[in-house]
């Protein structure tokens, strides 16, 4: 019986053997006496190759226990890959390219407007932010660009998705409303955040010839205009019947035409935004 035994395994070492590349006594002076360890070493080698050298130590782990049912812990697999010259590929980044793609997407800008809120024409100054709406246990997003001369808001965005789009079809709406001259004597300030230091909406601002201005890194009360205004915006939002964002949008819409057409502001000698324009700026360039 000790003898079929003994056989027995003989016959998987040199099957091991044979799996690893090894010779008889190669097997013995690595240490690999173990079958099972020599077993384990030949399922990493398969996988390794198997892929090409392009998995790392926790993909080797979790394709050995998701394929063999073998479980070893990332340690060892360390271990043995170091012993088997079992190096994986990494695909490493151009630092360069990196770099020049950085500065070329997020480029920040100095802040020019420097909290001088007051005593402005309009369209002189536009401030623009994002803020998060909760209905239904859904997120919207809404991107809204407010005139400081007039305190009217001229241009909104609202999107169940807060990308790029999002800021900068708010923008284009407040842009469409200007005459280029306008356009080029105008400012719009934001935050740092990525949306607008993103080149699309910088490349907006630049082809319209609009000077862009950033508030200071972590510096909330630089913007602070329309953060005044989104507070305002969700004390008047009723999101209870909203279930779909073109419902939210629709309410959105309606608090927007509220605060500018019917809602009056002490600094604007008691009228509403809209009426404050009619008033006091007469359409120029038309």
């Amino acid at each position: 019986m000790t003898k079929a035994k003994d056989h027995d395994k003989e016959l998987r070492i040199h099957v091991m053997c044979r799996e690893l590349g090894l010779g008889r006594s190669s097997f013995y002076r690595e240490g690999l006496s173990s079958p099972e360890k020599a077993e384990e070493v030949a399922l990493l080698k398969k996988h390794f190759h198997k892929n090409k050298g392009k998995v790392g130590i926790r993909q080797l782990k979790m394709i050995l226990e998701r394929s063999e049912g073998l479980i070893m812990n990332r340690k060892k697999i360390a271990r043995l890959k170091r012993k088997h010259g079992l190096i994986t590929k990494i695909r490493r980044k151009n630092k360069y390219r990196q770099f020049a793609k950085k500065k070329m997407e997020h480029e920040t800008c100095a802040n020019l407007l420097d909290r001088n809120f007051q005593g402005l024409d309009a369209d002189q100054v536009y401030v623009t932010d994002i803020t998060t709406i909760n209905h239904h246990g859904k997120k919207a997003y809404v991107a809204v660009v407010k005139d400081l001369g007039t305190k009217e808001i001229v241009g909104k965005s609202v999107s169940s998705r807060i990308d790029v789009g999002l800021t900068n079809t708010a923008m284009q709406k407040a842009l469409s409303r200007l005459h280029p001259k306008q356009q080029e004597r105008l400012m719009v300030h934001s935050d740092q955040g990525f949306h607008f230091t993103h080149f699309s909406f910088r490349g907006l601002l630049e082809q319209n010839g609009v000077t862009q201005s950033m508030s200071r890194k972590g510096n909330c009360l630089d913007n602070a205009p329309v953060e005044s205004f989104f507070g305002l915006l969700k004390d008047h939002l009723e999101l209870k019947d909203c279930k779909t964002i073109q419902d939210v949008e629709k309410e959105v819409t309606r608090v927007i035409d509220y605060y500018n057409k019917e809602r009056p502001q002490l600094g604007l000698n008691k009228m509403p935004p809209t009426e404050y324009r009619r008033h006091f700026y007469k359409p120029a360039f038309y």
